[in-house]
C-alpha cells in the first residue's frame, strides 16, 4: 500500500500541464529520431541525452521516460516499411513486418505493433512496480564484496554472452574499464590524464555515450548505406480489423511474459526473448502457412517481447545501478549526469523523483499509442530524407549537445575521437554494450573491491562474502568454463544418450 501510495504521488507530480507537454515532447522526438533508419533507441537516447540537461532532474527524467518508449517503438516502423532494423531486437519485426507490407498491409503491421508495444509497456510497467521494490530490500542487505562480485557478474555476462567472440566482448571491455578510470583516483593520483588538466576529473559520461553511440553509429552507417533514401513502402492510417485482434492478443501477452524477464537479467537484453516469441507463435499459429510470407503473429509478439525487455531493464538499473544493455547504460548516464546514484538507496533518497519517473513510463506509453496510430503517415515520410543530409544532421546535433555539457571546446575533440573509436569497433566487431557497461560500472567496481579489502586489512578473502557472492562467482565460473563444460561434458553425454 505504501508503494501504491508513492505511485499515486508521482502521477500528481506529472499531470501537471507542463510535465504532460514535457512528456508528450519526449515521445514525440523520441519517436521521430527513432524511425530514421539505422537509429535504435540506444542511439536515441544518447543523441538526446544532452537535450534534457537544461531541465531539473523531475522534468528531465519524465522527458527521458518518453525518449525512451518512443525510441523502442521507433525501430518498428523503420524494419517494417524499410526492412532496415535500427537494432538487433527489430530484426524479428522486420522478417515478417515488412512482408506484410510489401502485401499491402502495412497498415495492420504498424497497428499490432504500436498496441503491441502499449500493452506490454502497460503490463511490464505494472510488473516494474511490484517487482522492484522487494529487489531494493534484498540489495539494501548486501555487502561491499556482493556489490563487487555482482558487478564482476556483470562484466563477464556482458562480454562471455554477448556478441560473436569472448575475445572481442572481453577486448571492449578492457578499452571501457581505461576510460573509466581516467582522471583522480581514491587517494588523490592522477591515472592516465597525460597532463592534460581537462582530464583531471574524468571524461563525462554524456560526452562517451553521444560520441560512441551517436557519432559512431553515424559514420559507420553513413560509410556503408547508399547514399540516396530507401523505397518506403506507402501506408494508410493504422488499423486492425477483427481477425487481426483475435489473432494478436495472445501473442500480446505471451510476447510480455517472455521480454520482461529477460530483459532484468544481466546481458538478457531484447534479442533472445524476440526469437523465442517468434519461434513459440510459429509453433502455435493456427496460420503456419503465413509464416515468411507476412504472419500478423510474427510482429505482434516480438514486439511485446522487445518492449516489455525494455521496461525489464529498468529493474536493476534503479534498485542495484546495474546497466542490463546499452540503452540502459546510457539512461544510467542521465541520472549521472544530475548527481543522482542509482542503486538500493534511490528509493530512500530520491523516493518522489523516483516514482515519478515509473509515473511517467504509463502516461508516455499511452501518448505514444495515441500519438502513432494518427501519426504513422508523417512518420513514414522521415524515412524518405535523403542519407548525407541526415547523418550529417546527427553529427551536428550530437557535437552542439556534447559541446553544451561542459562548454568546454576540448569536448569537441573528445566526442570525435570517441566517434572514430566507435567507428573502430564496428569495423572490427567489437560489442559496443562492455565498453559502456566499463566505463560506467568500473569505477564503481573498484570502490566496492576497495571497500571490501580496507575491511579484511588488505586480504583476498575480503572479496568473498556472504551466500549470495558465493553463488554469483559460481555463476561466473559457469558462465567462464560453459565452452569446456559444452566440449568435454554435455556433448559426450549426449552421444551415449544418442547412441544408447
Amino acid at each position: 500500500m505504501e508503494n501504491l501510495g508513492n505511485l499515486l504521488e508521482g502521477f500528481g507530480h506529472v499531470l501537471t500541464p507542463m510535465n504532460l507537454l514535457i512528456s508528450l515532447l519526449g515521445v514525440t522526438i523520441g519517436t521521430a529520431v527513432g524511425v530514421l533508419p539505422g537509429i535504435g533507441p540506444a542511439m536515441t537516447v544518447a543523441l538526446l541525452l544532452p537535450v534534457t540537461y537544461s531541465l531539473g532532474p523531475t522534468q528531465s527524467l519524465i522527458m527521458f521516460a518518453g525518449i525512451f518508449y518512443g525510441g523502442m517503438y521507433g525501430g518498428s516502423t523503420t524494419s517494417i516499411l524499410l526492412n532496415t532494423p535500427g537494432e538487433s531486437s527489430s530484426v524479428v519485426t522486420a522478417i515478417e513486418g515488412n512482408k506484410m507490407a510489401k502485401a499491402g498491409r502495412a497498415a495492420q503491421a504498424l497497428a499490432t505493433a504500436a498496441i503491441g508495444s502499449f500493452v506490454a509497456g502497460t503490463i511490464a510497467t505494472v510488473l516494474l512496480v511490484v517487482v522492484t521494490p522487494p529487489v531494493v530490500s534484498f540489495a539494501i542487505s548486501l555487502g561491499a564484496p556482493d556489490y563487487f562480485a555482482v558487478m564482476l557478474l556483470a562484466f563477464v555476462a556482458v562480454t562471455a554472452v554477448l556478441g560473436a567472440s569472448r575475445v572481442r566482448g572481453f577486448a571492449a571491455l578492457l578499452i571501457g574499464l581505461v576510460i573509466g578510470v581516467i582522471g583522480v583516483d581514491q587517494t588523490g593520483q592522477q591515472r592516465l590524464t597525460f597532463g592534460v588538466p581537462q582530464l583531471i576529473d574524468g571524461i563525462d559520461v554524456v560526452v562517451v555515450a553521444v560520441g560512441i553511440f551517436a557519432v559512431g553509429e553515424a559514420l559507420w552507417i553513413a560509410a556503408h548505406l547508399r547514399r540516396a533514401s530507401g523505397e518506403v513502402i506507402p501506408v494508410g492510417q493504422p488499423w486492425m480489423g477483427r481477425s487481426d485482434w483475435k489473432r494478436s492478443w495472445k501473442p500480446w501477452l505471451r510476447g510480455t511474459a517472455l521480454g520482461f524477464p529477460f530483459g532484468a537479467v544481466p546481458a538478457g537484453g531484447a534479442e533472445i526473448p524476440t526469437f523465442l516469441s517468434y519461434i513459440t507463435e510459429k509453433k502455435l499459429s493456427k496460420h503456419k502457412e503465413e509464416f515468411g510470407k507476412g504472419a500478423i503473429e510474427g510482429v505482434a509478439g516480438p514486439e511485446a517481447a522487445n518492449n516489455a525487455s525494455a521496461a525489464g531493464t529498468l529493474v536493476p538499473m534503479l534498485a542495484i545501478g546495474l546497466p542490463t544493455n546499452a540503452t540502459a547504460a546510457v539512461m544510467l548516464a542521465a541520472f549521472e549526469q544530475f548527481g543522482i546514484q542509482p542503486g538500493p538507496l534511490l528509493f530512500t533518497r530520491e523516493s518522489a523523483l523516483v516514482w515519478t519517473l515509473i509515473a511517467s513510463l504509463f502516461i508516455g506509453n499511452l501518448l505514444l499509442l495515441v500519438l502513432n496510430l494518427p501519426l504513422a503517415p508523417a512518420w513514414a515520410r522521415l524515412l524518405r530524407i535523403p542519407r548525407p543530409y541526415l547523418y550529417a544532421g546527427i553529427i551536428f546535433f550530437a557535437s552542439m549537445g556534447a559541446y553544451a555539457v561542459n562548454a568546454q571546446p576540448f569536448d569537441l575533440f573528445l566526442l570525435l575521437a570517441l566517434g572514430l573509436l566507435g567507428f573502430g569497433m564496428r569495423r572490427f566487431g567489437l560489442p559496443i554494450l562492455p565498453l559502456i557497461v566499463g566505463i560506467i560500472l568500473g569505477p564503481r567496481a573498484e570502490l566496492q573491491g576497495r571497500r571490501a579489502l580496507q575491511l579484511s586489512g588488505g586480504e583476498l578473502h575480503g572479496l568473498i562474502g556472504g551466500w549470495v557472492s558465493w553463488m554469483i562467482y559460481a555463476a561466473v565460473a559457469v558462465v567462464l568454463l560453459w565452452p569446456l563444460i559444452g566440449r568435454f561434458v554435455v556433448r559426450p553425454l549426449r552421444g551415449r544418450l544418442v547412441t544408447g
